[in-house]
């Protein structure tokens, strides 16, 4: 008959045609979870090459403000005397050999007054070390073997080349500058950075820095020497004729 109730099964079974069973759940759940697992390693990977390209980067950045601040200092190369107690003359302060380099300097990294004196050494299997300490009147040697090194440029053993003229004006380059000896500063200072690792991207790095305290060896006089001295032709003088 067409009015007898339907019977309870026949809206289960509709009811069940239009979900879904436990086993495509738990292939979805599973699925999920592979992927959210596929992603998270990707972007660790992506974040461990960016921390590692940023802390190269970094390395890099302070590594060229070392060299920079370095061919400022060396720019700024000044010609410092002190008395030596044995001869009672002035010595020019400027040490300069082939690992190790001393000299004195109009520029300071903390931007003080006054001159500073600096100290470079070349560690094997270390880098290059510096010490700063204020330049006074007498030898800052003492000063300068008080003061605790740091690690300026690590990774890079330092050599050093000092340019010089010759009597017929010729340059040329050499291994040592003992100014206490020659008494005047170097034209400039050749500087050769050479890194001691396996890293590829680490290149040698060449500095040559002109010392500007002798930009006063090209001045000429302006004006021509008089031929002989006598009495200048009188002037007017005011209020006269």
């Amino acid at each position: 008959m067409s009015g007898l109730p339907e019977r309870a099964g026949s809206s289960l079974n509709c009811r069940n045609d239009g979900g879904f069973t436990l086993i495509e759940v738990v292939l979805s759940l599973a699925l999920t979870a592979m992927l959210l697992s596929l992603l998270s390693t990707g972007m660790y990977a992506v974040m461990n090459d960016w921390e590692n390209d940023t802390a190269v980067l970094d390395g890099q950045l302070d590594q060229t403000v070392a060299v920079l601040q370095l061919e400022r200092a060396l720019q700024g190369a000044f010609p410092h005397s002190y008395r030596d107690p044995d001869s009672l003359g002035r010595l020019v302060y400027f040490q300069g050999e082939d690992e190790t380099l001393s000299w004195v300097s109009t520029v300071s990294p903390q931007r003080s007054g006054g001159l500073t004196a600096w100290q470079l050494s070349s560690v094997e299997d270390e880098g290059v070390y510096l010490q700063l300490a204020p330049a006074k009147s007498d030898d800052p040697r003492e000063r300068l073997a008080s003061v605790e090194p740091v690690l300026l440029i690590p990774g890079y053993t330092a050599s050093f080349s000092y340019l010089y003229e010759e009597l017929d004006f010729s340059k040329q380059w050499r291994e040592d500058w003992p100014g206490h000896e020659l008494q005047m500063l170097p034209l400039a200072v050749h500087v050769l950075l050479t890194p001691f690792g396996d890293d590829p991207r680490q290149r040698p790095l060449n500095l040559i820095a002109r010392i500007r305290a002798n930009e006063h060896r090209d001045l000429r006089p302006a004006f021509q020497p008089q031929q002989s001295i006598g009495i200048p032709a009188q002037s007017p003088q005011l209020g006269g004729p």
